[in-house]
């Protein structure tokens, strides 16, 4: 029996079924992402700064061809090499990217094995100047720098993987630093999974804060990181490049003595009702003994609802708000979270599946870009009703339409799914597209 053959159905006589349906593919959305990312010009600025080692003349698939084939299979939620021999002939992917099959695994393979610290370099690159070409479209503000960490599972004795006790996991440990407001990931960096979160993190900072301050120079911005990151090192980078931070520190009994006075008043407000809520905030200057000079802290001294025990917040900061307006921004870093979720398990940042660790850092990048294309494709041309919706909805409703491939002699035309229900948004976006006027370098 060929693939070709037309079955009945057994339980229906009169559905019949074979694969004559012509040159389908499961993924007309990415035409939308193909066209956003040429109008934003990535397309071009990958051309022009991205290369690996090697002989490049040798190759039927360039460098920037393998990259964008990559990120076009992240965000339609191919995070395999593999996916790459299953969509060889894929109509969609093949004609995005203009030619007439897809690199194959082993040479992606190939191609990521090529990555080094130089495509390192290439990425921060390509970054910087994107962030500029988004920026000339819609300009932010203030800026705000939701600084993090996270666990990457790896698979066996990769380079740099180890045992991880705040997650209790080996893996890798990577630094993450996101725009807390529209969820940009303005860097990343792989690390050992050994390694302590505030190791180093002033100078993975620096780079990002001296970028701000030199392009954006009237820009406010602002930092936010939990207790993994109260380091005097990191508060004094932000301080010498005017960035206000907000850094919760751990309790020890040095500040738990400071808020002795808040504690009693919170004791005394509730002694005859132990079931609401109370909470009080105050401040108080506080050196450290490494510390070459004092600094703010604010804090937050609360007793839960139904609850006997209190709990204590503290944040040191350099900025100039009331105490409990300081705790309520330092909480909204919850929403990177939410982030850091999405980028894990709808872009695949844990695909790092190398033994090498320079090329699983090159990985994450790739995976990185993947993320910021969606996000600003999202927030600057998305339908509206879209906006707010994350990558596994969006790529239910408007990545996956079907589309049939048919061809002419000047022309290949797609035809979408007729029923899809989101033709509208459909154009929507496309038309936010053609209205965008970035301003490319």
């Amino acid at each position: 029996m060929t693939i070709l053959n037309t079955i009945s159905l057994e339980s229906n006589k009169k559905i019949k079924i074979n694969f004559n349906g012509g040159d389908l593919s499961s993924d007309g959305g990415l035409l939308l992402v193909k066209e956003f990312a040429a109008k934003i010009g990535l397309l071009t600025l990958v051309k022009k700064l991205f290369k690996t080692n090697g002989h490049p003349n040798s190759r039927t698939h360039t460098d920037p061809d393998n990259l964008m084939q990559v990120v076009y299979q992240i965000i339609a939620a191919y995070f395999e090499d593999d996916c790459a021999d299953e969509l060889t002939n894929d109509p969609v992917l093949t004609a995005i990217l203009g030619k007439d099959s897809l690199a194959s695994q082993p040479t992606l393979s190939r191609f990521w094995n090529r990555m080094d610290k130089d495509t390192l370099a290439q990425f921060d690159e390509i970054d910087r100047k994107m962030r500029g070409a988004v920026y000339s479209i819609q300009h932010p503000e203030h800026m705000l720098f939701d600084l993090d960490s996270t666990l990457l599972d790896t698979y066996g004795h990769q380079e740099g993987e180890g045992f991880n006790y705040h997650y209790q996991a080996h893996g890798y440990h990577p630094l993450l630093c996101f725009d807390g407001l529209t969820g940009d990931l303005l860097k990343a960096q792989l690390r050992d999974g050994t390694q302590y979160c505030c190791k180093d993190a002033d100078r993975f900072m620096l780079p990002l804060m001296q970028e701000y301050r030199e392009k954006y120079p009237s820009l406010p911005i602002y930092l936010r990181g939990d207790s993994g990151f109260a380091s005097p090192e990191l508060y004094e980078a932000c301080e010498d490049n005017d960035c206000k931070y907000a850094i919760r520190l751990k309790e020890n009994q040095v500040l738990r003595k400071l808020v002795a006075d808040a504690e009693e008043a919170l004791y005394r407000a509730t002694r005859n009702n132990q079931v609401d809520y109370a909470v009080e905030y105050g401040e108080f200057m506080y050196r450290a003994a490494s510390w070459p000079h004092a600094r703010r802290v604010v804090f937050k001294v609360e007793k839960p609802t139904n609850l006997l025990v209190h709990r204590s917040m503290f944040i040191i900061t350099t900025m100039e708000m009331e105490p409990y307006q300081i705790i309520q921004f330092y909480c909204g870093r919850g929403k990177m979270e939410n982030f850091i979720k999405e980028g894990k398990s709808g872009f695949g940042f844990s695909s790092v599946s190398s033994h090498s660790k320079v090329v699983n850092a090159n990985r994450l990048r790739v995976h990185a870009l993947a993320y910021n294309l969606f996000n600003w494709l999202r927030r600057l041309a998305l339908s509206a009703n879209m906006r707010k919706q994350r990558i596994d909805t969006i790529r239910l409703k408007l990545l996956k339409i079907a589309a049939k491939a048919v061809h002419s002699a000047r022309y290949t035309t797609f035809k979408l799914c007729s029923s899809c229900p989101y033709k509208r948004e459909f154009y929507e976006t496309l038309e936010n597209i053609r209205k965008l006027q970035p301003q490319l370098e």
